[in-house]
């Protein structure tokens, strides 16, 4: 009987051909190379699995095969040379080694020390792989509850704790909250001031005030001249803005590109000599990859477009026509340069004289006409002390004071108090700016001045007499789109603004939420293709400046002249024997801010009792610690005065021993 054998699956020899061979038989990588030409090849067929290592035996890896020289690595599609089919291709990539995947990019650090969460005292650090540079350095003006405040500027203690490191400060632009504070911080820190032609020419004017500007050293910047500094590679970015020589950075470094727009709007008609904020090369920045836009935020509640600066010359021509034969007046900010231009240009178009009234009117109009951003006339332009001498429908007053300052020349005026000018029924009063939020009721108490002195005055929305120069919806969206950030980081502005800039942002859809930030003062973000963090948080807040005082007046200062200006002050004075604790002369009561005394005086005389009892009571007790004794006359004092009145006065006793 014949032995059955088991049929094979196929009795056909087995091709080696890479067309029909199944992908999952390929060669693994690491097996073996196929025999040489003139050897034999394997008649079994190899298990599906890790081919071994070659043999650790030289002897017995001669005797299996005779050493062959390796063979050039064929090419993807190419038959080997025995003539044989190539031997299936293995797709699967080789892996990095490991250092390589693990490694981190590099991160560059942000940290905002003024500018987030108000509009005002902006300045920004950037740091990477140890080196620093600084983005402008303003001021806030003081709110109303900050009694004797003059200013209010930044606190530089991070700054100075890392001066060593810091390579030097770019300034945007000329407006105070953006170079106000550079005095303050130049007594301390002589840093080098990079900035455009104008800014370094008002900066130089506010630095001769403090005795500095022979010191300070400036590097003169124009727009897409890159500096190097350290590690950092600065590009300023011409954008329009309501002062010339406004700027934004695109700030380059071995972690990314940071674009720093500053205060910005996109204006297709500017004036004249002016051109179009710079959208080519922020775009072009785009296309390459932004790591972080910092953007302005101060419109980011107003929808579509801000309007041109050339509504205004329209708007003011219209308003010196109305004028008729009235003498004009035009208050304005300082450095406010093309609207100084406006009024000259109208001036001589309606045949006035123009004079600049205000210190920093007269300095800032001088700079610019010797640089050569303000053109006019000699036979134009007067002195202040001459107005009189030509007819009101011949002169043209550009003056200080469009915010209400108390020492402005327009105050003086509505005050009836400056030396040349008197204001009447024969002045037309232009007021061209909008109230900075927070002085609106200075302006509003100079313009009542002003109206009640018989004159005609222009202020707020009335007339278009000033358009905004910050950047509304539609062209943050442009920005942002252009710039296409990875992350984003809105600056400039109120948190109401910041947290609409994000909105506007997060709306656009194509950067994620979690990669849009609100950051606050003093936060040290860390920033990297990696992800963005929170590292720490660094000194950070404000600084008040009263006179010739920087940082001697604090939260309890100010504490006590709110105390003050609410309920006044009542100061008890006695003369004690340190031995026995007898009153030898006292008490006396003195009261400022609290009650008119001749009006009250059974009100004092109880007072004056209430202290004598407290005083005793202390005598009795054997009381000499004159702290605990003040205490005890504060307590009776104050408890009496409020009974008495609902009023809570500071009490400050002083007690003299003898």
């Amino acid at each position: 009987m014949e032995e059955l054998k088991p049929k094979r699956r196929n009795s056909a020899p087995r091709q080696n051909n890479a067309e029909t061979a199944p992908r999952r038989r390929a060669a693994h990588p690491r097996a073996a190379a196929p025999a040489a030409e003139g050897t034999a090849a394997p008649a079994a067929k190899q298990p599906r699995r890790r081919a071994p290592r070659p043999a650790q035996n030289p002897a017995a890896e001669t005797a299996a095969a005779p050493q062959q020289p390796k063979a050039p690595r064929p090419r993807r599609n190419a038959q080997p040379a025995n003539g044989q089919p190539r031997a299936p291709h293995n797709r699967r990539k080789p892996r990095l080694p490991e250092h390589l995947e693990m490694t981190p990019a590099i991160p560059m650090h942000i940290c905002p020390l003024g500018g987030l969460g108000e509009v005002g005292k902006n300045i920004t650090l950037y740091e990477c792989q140890g080196d620093m540079i600084l983005v402008d350095c303003g001021l806030v003006f003081p709110d109303s509850d900050m009694f004797g405040v003059d200013l209010v500027i930044p606190d530089f203690t991070y700054v100075l704790e890392n001066k060593d490191r810091i390579k030097g400060l770019f300034i945007t632009h000329g407006h105070e909250d953006h170079i106000g504070s550079l005095p303050y911080l130049l007594k301390k820190f002589n840093v080098p001031i990079y900035a455009a032609r104008l800014t370094i020419g008002l900066i130089k004017n506010k630095l001769e005030e403090h005795g500095l500007a022979s010191s300070a050293i400036f590097h003169e910047i124009r727009p897409r001249q890159k500096v190097s500094l350290g590690c950092f590679t600065v590009e300023p970015i011409h954008v329009n803005h309501s002062i010339p020589d406004s700027l934004a950075f695109a700030i380059a470094c071995p972690a990314g590109v940071v674009i720093h727009t500053g205060d910005f709007k996109v204006d297709y008609t500017p004036l004249s000599g002016d051109a179009v904020t710079d959208l080519p090369t922020i775009a072009e920045y785009g296309r390459k990859g932004v790591l972080a836009l910092l953007a302005d935020s101060t419109n980011a509640e107003r929808p579509g477009f801000t309007e041109t600066e050339q509504t205004v010359a329209e708007g003011v021509r219209r308003l010196f026509v109305k004028a008729g034969n009235r003498r004009i007046i035009v208050a304005t900010f300082a450095s406010n340069i093309y609207r100084v231009q406006q009024i000259i240009d109208l001036a001589i178009e309606s045949g006035r004289k123009v004079a600049v009234s205000g210190r920093s009117m007269v300095s800032n109009t001088e700079m610019a006409k010797e640089l050569g951003y303000l053109h006019a006339p000699d036979n134009v332009l007067i002195d202040i002390s001459e107005i009189n001498k030509y007819p009101p429908e011949k002169v043209v007053l550009i003056t200080t004071g469009s915010q209400g300052e108390p020492l402005s020349a327009l105050s003086r005026m509505a005050q009836a108090s400056h030396r040349q000018v008197k204001v009447g029924p024969n002045d037309f009063i232009i007021i061209s700016a909008r109230p900075i939020p927070g002085n609106e009721k200075t302006v509003t108490k100079v313009v009542n001045g002003l109206l009640s002195l018989g004159a005609e005055v222009i202020y707020e929305n009335m007339y278009a007499t000033h358009v905004s120069g910050h950047a509304c919806q539609e062209e943050q969206k442009l920005m942002l789109t252009l710039a296409h950030p990875q992350y984003f980081l809105p600056v400039h502005g109120e948190f109401k603004q910041l947290k609409r800039h994000a909105e506007t942002a997060e709306h656009l859809g194509y950067i994620p939420k979690q990669n849009i930030y609100i950051a606050e003062n003093g936060q040290n973000i860390r920033i990297s293709e990696d992800g963005m963090t929170v590292e720490n948080t660094v000194t950070a807040g404000a600084v008040m400046v009263d006179g010739y005082g920087v940082g001697d007046v604090g939260n309890v200062v100010l504490r006590d002249r709110h105390h003050l200006s609410e309920d006044g002050i009542i100061i008890v004075t006695a003369a004690i024997d340190g031995s026995t604790g007898q009153v030898l002369s006292g008490p006396d009561l003195v009261s400022r801010g609290f009650v008119y005394v001749r009006e009250s005086e059974e009100l004092m005389e109880g007072a004056r009792h209430q202290v004598e009892m407290a005083l005793d009571r202390s005598l009795a007790d054997n009381m000499h610690d004159w702290a605990g004794v003040k205490a005890r006359v504060r307590e009776a004092l104050s408890g009496y005065i409020y009974r008495r009145t609902k009023r809570s006065p500071m009490i400050l006793p002083i007690l003299l021993e003898v």
